[in-house]
Order: structure tokens, then sequence, then C-alpha cells
């Protein structure tokens, strides 16, 4: 390997996500980035511990030809290859229905090997995926990008701080061929258009635009540790909160307790619960009991002066209990 291409491993090796005989799925789509990871895993892990994922979705022509390429691949370095198939959605927003039935086949497999399952995404996807993040929702949440580590899943390239050039700079010298995905240059994919649109805009404005973005990430993951420390103790261990505290709390505090709380309850992100803060405040003036829908499932519930939230019915199961 030439010294960029060991320079790179050895910031992989760094993170201490691939270790030797350690068991890990790739998810492997056939692309610059999941090649580099594959082949990283391999040499830092060891061919025997290595084994990947395909996800074959359906949806475009192409599809057919990506898994011929990750088989060819796998077969080239002795991994083992896994391809789930599965049937598009009807409706609905289909990069989403893909990516999470992606990651739900992943932690499947992954789990059922005593695995853990790695995903190739880069820096250059962390500062896509804040932007992005930043023009659809607001928030602090926005600015903290994705980890690179939860549960069973991690992404060694991200914490490496590995760029996309990069992984195509170690695939060229390594020889490894990759497909290219067309769907991510395709306007109609608010993402594409952030990658092909936005990010040279902010590199054109100051060469370190993207180091900044990670930079300033990195950052406020530090300082959400520090807040949820706030919350645990403007809780104490509570799923409610009396509303004269909640009124109490500076309303930055307040807020990030509500949506702890909500969130708490649907076991889903609530970014829209947080804005009701004074509407949930107004909710005991009353007396008695009152209740609040916030969004995303959830219903905030008033009751002697205390707030608490809990997960609506589904429609469905409200209409079966119907006389």
């Amino acid at each position: 390997m030439e010294a960029a291409g060991q320079s790179m491993l050895e910031r992989v090796r760094a993170t201490g996500l691939l270790m030797q005989a350690a068991p890990v799925v790739v998810l492997l789509s056939g692309g610059r980035d999941s090649v580099c990871l594959l082949d990283a895993a391999v040499t830092l892990a060891g061919a025997t511990a290595v084994s990947a994922l395909h996800v074959h979705h359906g949806l475009r022509p192409e599809a057919d030809s990506e898994e011929e390429h990750c088989r060819r691949l796998c077969e080239s370095l002795a991994v083992p290859l896994v391809v789930e198939r599965l049937t598009p959605a009807a409706g609905g927003n289909v990069q989403a229905w893909a990516r999470d039935a992606r990651y739900a086949a992943g932690e499947r497999v992954a789990t059922a090997a005593g695995a853990r399952l790695a995903a190739g995404h880069t820096a250059s996807d962390q500062v896509e995926t804040i932007l992005y993040r930043l023009a659809a929702s607001p928030g602090r949440r926005a600015l903290l990008g994705m980890p690179d580590e939860r549960g069973v899943l991690m992404r060694p390239l991200l914490r490496a701080g590995l760029t996309r050039a990069e992984t195509a700079s170690w695939c060229l010298e390594r020889g490894l061929s990759w497909i290219e995905d067309a769907s991510n240059t395709a306007p109609r994919y608010a993402r594409s258009r952030v990658r092909a649109e936005l990010v040279p805009v902010l590199q054109g404005l100051h060469p370190a635009a993207e180091a900044n973005v990670l930079r300033t990430a990195e950052l406020l993951r530090e300082e959400a540790e520090v807040l949820d420390l706030v919350v645990d103790t403007a809780l104490a261990g509570r799923d409610h909160v009396a509303l004269d505290h909640l009124a109490a709390l500076p309303p930055a505090v307040a807020r990030l307790v509500v949506r702890r709380l909500a969130e708490e309850a649907c076991g889903v992100l609530c970014p829209r619960a947080p804005s009701r803060l004074d509407d949930l405040l107004a909710l005991g003036r009353g007396g008695g009991r009152a209740a609040l829908d916030v969004g995303e499932g959830v219903r905030a519930v008033s009751e002697d002066g205390v707030l608490r939230f809990e997960a609506t019915p589904p429609l469905g199961s409200l209409r079966s209990n119907a006389p």
C-alpha cells in the first residue's frame, strides 16, 4: 500500500471500530465509500471476521448489475455476501423507505451473526446531512449530524474523517472498481442538490467551509452531553414534570425537557413539541384535565398541575373500538 493509502488506513485503525478478528457486517452498495470500507474491514479485521450485506431495493433498472458487481467484489476479497431483496413500498417517501429498510435488514443480519454493522458514510456525507437538516428543520439537533456509533451501527470512515475524494483515491490505489449511483446526482432529490449546488458554493466562499461545518457539529455534540445532564437534573428520573417547575425553568431548558418527555413517550423524534411550550404551560391554567396534540403521534396531558406525554393510539385502533 502506498503512503497515502497507508495514512488513510491508519486513520481508520485509530478509530478502534474495526479490530482484528472482531466480527463485522459491512453494508455494501457497491459505491466507492462502501467498497473502501469493505476493503479496510478486511485489512484490519481479517477476511474471516467480515461479511457483506447488499440490499436490492428493486427501485432502479441497474439494481441487478449492482448486485452482480458486489458479488464479484466479495469473491475477490474472499468475503461472504448476503443479499436482501425488497419490494418497494407503494407511495410515500421512497428514499426514506429504502433507508429504513436497509438499516433494518442490516441490524437483523448483524445481530444474527453476533457482529456489528458498518456503514460507509464519510465526512462529506456528514457535511451534506447537516446542511440539509439545517434547511429542513429548526433546532440545535439539526446541526449535530450523524453519530459515528450508535447501538450495533458504526461508521468507521466518518469517525476517521475520510472524505469522498479520499475513498475514491483509496479505491484507485487498491485497484478496486466501484459503481456510481445515478440517484446521487438526480436534481429531484434535495440531498443531491445540496451535494451538487450548495456545497460547491460554500467551498467557493471559504476553503475551510466543510471543515468548519464538521467542527461545529463536533462541538455541539459535546455540548449536547452537558445539556442532557441539565435535563436529567430537571426531571430527576421522572416521566412527568410539574407545570410550575416547568414554568420556572429557563425557556431553553424547558423546551429541552418537553422534547425529552415527548420523545420518550413515543420513541420517535418530536421536533414540533418544544415549539408548543407556551401552549403547554397554558394547559393547566383552567384546572382539571386538559390535553394537546403536539404531533408525531404524541399528546400532552395536564392534570392536577402535572404535565405528562403519551402516545396517541393509531386511527385504526380507535375505529376498531367504536360501537
